[in-house]
């Protein structure tokens, strides 16, 4: 399950973890802005909510690895498009 809430500044998306018969991991909170994304995450463990910034090309990146084998890779500017 998931929430989309649309900010002033920012898209806000909640991935909740719902599955059935699995070990269910915190909420991951991810918020999109023009110039970056955050994804959060609360630590248990910790007691503290961990928190990553990705920039809009490692984002890009990211998309993009998802569909491509092993290996090392530099997008072209046609292909970032």
């Amino acid at each position: 399950m998931f929430t989309i809430e649309h900010e002033f500044d920012s898209t806000l998306i909640t991935l909740v973890d719902d599955e059935a018969n699995t070990m269910l991991q915190e909420d991951v909170v991810i918020n999109a802005f023009a110039e970056c994304v955050t994804i959060e995450q609360y630590d248990p463990r910790q007691d503290n909510v961990q928190k990553i910034t990705l920039s809009m090309a490692q984002l890009r990146d990211l998309a993009a690895a998802f569909n491509l084998p092993e290996g090392s890779y530099t997008l072209r500017p046609s292909e970032q498009d």
